[in-house]
Formats: C-alpha cells, structure tokens, sequence
C-alpha cells in the first residue's frame, strides 16, 4: 500500500528546501524526496573552483537569510553546499535521501509518485527538481574525432581531469566562460566558441551588479515582458565570483589570451567548420551592456543618487574569427559542451507542456490541480531560480497549497 502524504516536494536544493520551510510555517504535512543528498545538483554537477556569482547578501532563502560577516563576498562551492544543509536542519526539513522519483501520475483527485523505494501517495506535488534537467542534444557530437575527448560543462571539475592539450569550450554562457577562465589560469590555450549569450559588467559606476539588479528592477522582470516564450531558454548573463568577483565574458576572455570563434557548423575529420558570426555575437553582449548602463544611468539620474561616475565603456576591439580550426594541429585535446541545457517533464504523466517543453502554468501553478513548479529558470521573473528570489515564488505556491487543502477539507 503506498505510503499517503498531503504534499510531496520533489529536489532538495534552494527551491524544494524553501518551499519545506514554508509548508513548515503554515504547519503543513509533507515529505521532500532527493534523489542524492540535499543540495545534490551543487554536489555532482558543479566544478571543484566553482564560485556563487551572487554575493552572499543574495542569500534570502525563506526564514534564513544571510548574518555572516562578509555580505559582499561571493561563496565558494562547499560554501553553498553548507547554507543549504544548514538550512535543512534550521527547521528540521522531512527530507527523504536516496530516493529517485520515476514518475509522476495523476490519481484521483491527488497524484501517485513511483519511486526507487515504491510508490507514495500526495494531494499535491511540488516539482523543484532544478532550473535545468538536460543537457541541450547537438548532432555535432557524434562528428567529434575519437582522439578528442568530449563532456558537458555539467562533467567538468578540474583542469587535471582533462587530457594535456588544448580545450575548445563550446558556449559562451556562464559556465563556459568561468571554466575556459580557470583552464587559462592553468596555462591551457582556449578556443571559445562564443554563441549568442549577453553578458553584464561585475560593477559599474561603483557598485556590484546584483546592487543594481534589485535596485533598478531588472532582477523583478517577469517573464511576460520577454520578446518571446523561447527567450527563456536563453543563457544568464555570465560574470564570476571568483577572486572576489570579476568580469567573465567572451571580450574579457579574449584580453586573456582565448581564441574567439564564430558558430560551429560542423565537422570535416579533424577540421572544426566555424561560421562568420562572430561579429554578430559579440554585437549582442555589447548592446545588452549599453542597455543596462543606460538604465542605471537614467535610475541614478532619476532617484538623485550620489554614486561613482560611470566608467568608460570596455573597447570593442575588433576580432575576427577563423573559418576552420584544425584541431590536431592546434593541439586540441577536449571539447567541453557548454550549450545549456533544455527542460525535461516527461515523467510528468498528462503534463502540459508549451512548445519549448516547459510546463504550462501561471506562477508556478500547473494546469492540472495539485501539481506546481518551483525553481524553474524564468519561472516567474528573472531571479526566479536564484537564492534572491526563489523563496518569492515558493511563497506563492505554498499559499496556493494551503488555499487548496482548506477548500478540500471545508467541503467547497
């Protein structure tokens, strides 16, 4: 007989752990299931040098915000691994480790979760599995040669994992450029293949991004003023929060010694085929930064604020990328896929998902009663899979539960 519960949260990270706590204030029944450990994505899939590329100040998960002494610093990995497990036993979070869910079905007027361990029970799922499930899929792989070794960012962990040689870093997002930063800095020669990602400076006009980003509004943009649905599958902006934070960008990477490449269009044995849109991608991180000094220009203007004058603007030196690499005479040992990742619910049964895959909701509220999500990139605004505002959305579903078991159990 499967085991009942009112709410099971699926994940044990910043998302399933906030929307714990809250079900905990409201006294609420529930199990959280981790397939791993709590905090298991910043385990497994995160490199050894990673740093949090917001500042610890941004640490404002439900009930447990951050009181260290240093707000202004950015953590390092077992850093974040430590907050969350704190924060689990902070409120003494039912979570359940070792247990993998298999599937989701709806069942009555509740939901069956098939586990590992059997099948359980609930009136509502919470899904907070994570921002990103699957790596993206590029036919491009299987052209690779034999003699290149080839993983995904999520693979990554240290330099010495990598053969001795070259390493060409497909993607110019944040991990791609924090990785192919720390390859650098242990003397490989990087070729970067920049992609279409925008990118933001570390500080302006005397202050930290993050600052900004709550200041101006740009971190509560909500997810129905983007151009398109498909926008959301589009990279953050990439910056580090190593060595104390700093910029981390395709021009920034290329002061240091990377080699920019254009689009990659295919493979011809050991000769990568590299398309002319360099310039193109550049163009777009550079309008994005214009935007975002411009809006906190006109913010500063508008509030009166006494800050630091802006800075000049990075120079746009000109960079030409080549039509091919020959990758065995370029030394080139690896191949590091950093082309994202797509979202994965098929073992969501009767799921509605929009044309990019993503769950149809509102809010985190699915279409199915009982079901939500919490800690999907862009669920709601754009902090939404971030410390600064996961706890937000997880408010908001937790509210939505609890008006729901009130009208069940009230006969409406």
């Amino acid at each position: 007989m499967a085991k009942t519960s009112e709410t099971i949260v699926i994940g044990a990270g910043q998302a399933g752990l906030s929307t714990s706590c809250l079900l905990t204030s409201h006294g609420r029944e529930h199990l959280v299931l981790e397939r791993g450990r709590v905090a298991e994505t910043w385990r497994s899939e995160r490199w050894d040098g990673f740093y949090l590329n917001t500042p610890n100040w941004c640490h404002k998960l439900p009930g447990f915000h951050y009181s260290g002494g240093k707000p202004d610093a950015f953590a390092a990995l077992p850093e974040v691994i430590a907050y969350l497990e704190d924060y689990a036993r902070s409120f003494r979070a039912p979570v359940r480790e070792g247990v993998e869910v298999l599937a989701v079905r709806p069942e009555g007027s509740g939901f069956t979760v098939e586990t590992n361990e059997g099948a359980l029970t609930a009136e509502n799922v919470v899904v907070a599995a994570g921002a990103y499930q699957r790596p993206t899929p590029t036919p491009l792989m299987a052209a690779v040669p034999s003699g290149v070794m080839q993983i995904h960012t999520s693979q990554y962990r240290r330099p010495s994992q990598l053969p001795d040689g070259g390493v060409v870093m497909v993607g110019g997002g944040q991990s791609g450029c924090q990785i192919a930063d720390e390859l650098i800095d242990a003397g490989r020669q990087v070729y970067l293949a920049a992609g279409r990602c925008p990118w933001l400076p570390r500080r302006y006009r005397g202050r930290e991004l993050m600052h900004w980003m709550v200041e101006t509004g740009f971190a509560d943009q909500t997810v129905d003023t983007l151009p398109s649905p498909a926008a959301r599958l589009l990279c953050n902006v990439p910056v580090s929060g190593n060595d104390g934070g700093h910029d981390c960008n395709p021009r920034w990477l290329a002061r240091r010694g990377a080699t920019l490449l254009g689009r990659l269009e295919g493979l011809d044995g050991w000769k990568l085929k590299i398309g002319g849109r360099l310039e193109e991608s550049l163009a777009i991180g550079d309008e994005f930064v214009a935007a975002y000094r411009k809006r906190v220009d006109d913010y500063v203007r508008a509030q009166g604020i006494h800050t630091a004058d802006p800075e000049p603007a990075d120079p746009r030196d000109p960079i030409s990328s080549p039509s091919e690499l020959d990758l065995r005479q370029a030394g080139v040992s690896t191949m590091i896929w950093a082309n994202g990742f797509r979202p994965e619910y098929r073992w969501i049964e009767g799921l509605e998902l929009d044309q990019q895959g993503w769950p149809v909701h509102q809010h985190g509220v699915s279409t199915q009663p009982g079901l939500y999500f919490v800690g999907m990139h862009w669920l709601h605004k754009r902090k939404s899979a971030l410390f600064l505002g996961v706890g937000e959305d997880a408010e908001y579903v937790v509210e939505r539960i609890v008006e729901r078991e009130s009208a069940v159990k009230g006969g409406v």
